[in-house]
């Protein structure tokens, strides 16, 4: 066998393998299989897609006490929990509650770059159970667009969402569901399964690593049931 060939054969191994084995446990990280196959408010947003997600983790807190940390977030706001360098400009992700960024409504902007040029729009907000950001990006520019004008030749629209869920004992599971599309619909998928998918679940466990160091502060603790034990004890081997 040539080393063209043999080449070609590990490629096409290594991509098989992804896909079989890796793939699907990067897009459902840290969530039961329950979680990962209910459909949760603001699925229906973004139909046909081509790109889905469900991560989740256990926070030692209670809804209400990881909320003000979700409403928060943003460029220019309180950053995004996860790596600074890579999606917020080098600048450090608050440490605090800030009351002046508590106040989110439906329709609201939340940036992702100083500029503004790029933001989320928030389009579901139920405090302390479901925050929904969708962004929908022109490409190649990268500036966001309104979905309900004409949309362009290539694009990228897909939802970022916050489920809350206050477990037995008090505590809160958190989880996140992505759903997305593109067009022209191959080369959105093939870097969706190349790049997009894979930064996702490395900045997603990130966020889900903060957000633990920040609520654990207060100290809350206790005793869910078998399942949501399970499921944290899967956690805390994720983010150690």
């Amino acid at each position: 066998m040539s080393m063209s060939v043999r080449g070609i054969a590990l490629a096409c191994g290594a991509a098989a393998a992804y896909a079989a084995a890796l793939r699907p446990a990067l897009l459902s990280w840290g969530a039961t299989g329950t979680e990962a196959d209910t459909s949760y408010p603001s699925d229906e947003l973004i139909e046909n897609a081509t790109s889905r997600s469900t991560m989740a983790v256990s926070l030692p807190a209670p809804p209400e006490a990881v909320w003000p940390w979700l409403v928060q977030m943003g460029c220019g706001r309180a950053g995004w929990y996860s790596w600074d360098l890579l999606d917020n400009g080098g600048r450090p992700s608050t440490d605090r509650i800030v009351p002046e960024w508590q106040d989110l409504a439906v329709g609201d902007r939340v940036p992702t770059v100083p500029s503004g040029t790029t933001y989320f729009r928030v389009e579901v907000l139920d405090p302390g159970r479901t925050l929904v950001l969708r962004s929908d990006l022109e490409l190649p520019s990268g500036r966001s667009f309104d979905p309900r004008g004409p949309m362009p030749r290539a694009y990228a629209d897909g939802i970022w969402a916050f489920h809350l869920h206050r477990l037995p004992d008090g505590c809160t599971r958190l989880i996140v569901r992505t759903r997305g599309r593109g067009a022209p619909s191959v080369a959105n998928r093939l870097f969706a399964w190349l790049f997009g998918e894979p930064a996702h679940f490395i900045m997603q466990h990130r966020q889900f690593h903060e957000l633990r160091r920040r609520v654990a502060r207060r100290g809350f603790a206790g005793a869910e049931g078998a399942e949501a034990d399970q499921a944290r004890r899967g956690d805390l081997r994720l983010l150690q």
